[in-house]
């Protein structure tokens, strides 16, 4: 246990001490420790899985009955992956980017302390500890949206804030239920609802939705999406890469943890809780599609974007088959890889040029071939081209749409998952062709590059070849979670 300890605690320890301590006369003193303290978290982090995979660990005993206990699965394996990954090349970008903010000391003190509590809320072993460390996340993050002290950031931060606290409140009053009368509050494949819970079933089928609704609301899934375009795009670049990439995707593994080891499929399929959350997640893959087209404003439209591609694994998830949840695993994946880049994109646009909306971006290919590149690829992969992992992502969504058997949704999900894909590329492909191909009146201006430096361009190429990988070797991740999904799903 010692190392899934080490993993949780010393980045939260490493940011309390950011926090406590003076500024620091010399920034680089700042950065190299701030460099150390990641790298260490990141290699206690591997040793931790090497050492702790499927064993359980009780911390501390709450009461009698309900314990702090953590274990590492292969679920929480992939999501913790994701997020160090993306932590690491997201913290490596904001060495640079963060040179012109006020409080950096501050930023990194937080960004250390989310982290641990991802891993926290990923080694989570019982329902209990998951609930306390998922709203450990929505305090600990606030301070990154509320970076930039401005009265748009503090009211961002609030509405970040009002709405995590809604959606913990309808958790709540359904973990009360599901500790009085389930068997246990230890994630268990199938489910923990026995026959006393049986017994109550239309009771927990209304607690099963007000979970997924709670939950939800991390993910972005209407109707409490509206914190998400508001917070992302007042944060920093790197900080809105990684809640849009990692945070949100924390509402991702709760539905799993929900729907897969709390209530079971065999509870929920074929109910009126899975109707309802199938509508939701495709509403909400519409909705947030058409909001990033109509939006000109280059943070704000990845936002949108991610109010709909999130909805993607939602309803992957929901379908409840084996094509259907895979569709979903890779979307996180691939949508994580390709968003996180998206967003340091824009960041190092914002930072080299000082331009925010899309319209503004004509000839910036020009300018910054290398970025505008790494955009174009991320872009591509959102939209589901091959050979990126978004488009394996969604050939299995399709495909569990269609093998559903769930009346109407075995067309109308394709259906939806098609116009999205070509609004995605409507909303986010032109910035592309604008950037390479400017127009009349750009082929004879001189243009200075201003590409960035390798310290912002280097984390963006790392966030991007992966995406790529995972299109072209899917088996890499396909061949291990065929095993793990089919014994969720058979249930």
């Amino acid at each position: 246990m010692g190392f899934i300890l080490l993993s949780i605690g010393f980045p939260i320890a490493g940011g309390v001490y950011l926090l406590a301590r003076r500024e620091f006369e010399v920034r680089r003193t700042l950065l190299v420790q701030t460099g150390m303290l990641l790298a260490l978290t990141a290699v206690f982090y591997v040793l931790a899985l090497w050492q702790g995979m499927g064993e359980a660990h009780t911390l501390w005993h709450l009461t009698a009955e309900l314990t702090l206990e953590f274990r590492i699965d292969q679920l929480g394996a992939i999501f913790s992956a994701l997020a160090t990954y993306v932590f690491l090349c997201a913290g490596c970008f904001s060495f640079e980017y963060m040179a012109k903010e006020e409080k950096e000391k501050r930023y990194y003190g937080f960004y250390l302390i989310v982290l641990g509590v991802l891993y926290a809320l990923c080694f989570s072993g019982n329902f209990i500890t998951f609930y306390l460390f998922f709203e450990l996340l929505s305090l600990s993050s606030m301070p990154l949206v509320l970076q930039e002290q401005s009265h748009e950031a503090v009211m961002a931060g609030l509405k970040y804030l009002f709405y995590s606290l809604c959606g913990a409140y309808l958790v709540l009053f359904g973990l009360y239920f599901v500790q009085r009368l389930g068997e246990t509050l230890e994630f268990t494949p199938g489910g923990v609802l026995g026959a006393e819970a049986l017994e109550h079933g239309p009771l927990f089928l209304l607690l099963a939705f007000l979970m997924l609704i709670g939950f939800g609301v991390k993910a972005g899934m209407f109707p409490l999406h509206a914190w998400l375009p508001t917070a992302h795009p007042v944060a920093p670049a790197p900080a809105s890469a990684v809640l849009s990439a990692v945070i949100v995707k924390a509402g991702v593994l709760a539905v799993i943890r929900v729907v897969y080891y709390i209530f079971g499929t065999g509870f929920l399929r074929g109910s009126w809780v899975q109707t309802a959350w199938m509508t939701l997640s495709l509403l909400t893959v519409f909705m947030g599609s058409m909001l990033a087209y109509r939006e000109d404003g280059l943070k704000k439209r990845l936002a949108y974007s991610t109010v709909s591609q999130v909805s993607y694994i939602l309803f992957g998830l929901a379908l409840m088959n084996e094509a259907g949840m895979m569709g979903g695993i890779l979307q996180m994946l691939a949508h994580g890889l390709v968003k996180a880049a998206l967003f340091l994109c824009a960041g190092a646009i914002i930072f080299r040029t000082g331009k925010t909306r899309v319209s503004e971006l004509r000839g910036i290919g020009r300018k910054m071939p290398l970025l505008m590149w790494c955009y174009t690829i991320a872009s591509l992969g959102l939209v589901g081209i091959p050979p990126t992992g978004g488009f394996v992502s969604k050939w299995y969504l399709a495909e569990g749409s269609l093998l559903s058997g769930v009346r109407g949704f075995s067309w109308i999900g394709p259906a939806v998952l098609l116009l999205s894909a070509l609004l995605t590329a409507g909303y986010l492909l032109p910035a592309a062709l604008r950037g390479f191909f400017p127009g009349e009146g750009y082929e004879d201006q001189p243009m200075e590059k201003q590409e960035p430096s390798v310290l912002m361009n280097l984390p963006i190429v790392l966030l991007v070849v992966p995406s790529v990988l995972i299109g072209v070797w899917p088996g890499l991740v396909t061949d291990g979670l065929a095993e793990v999904i089919a014994g969720l799903v058979r249930f």
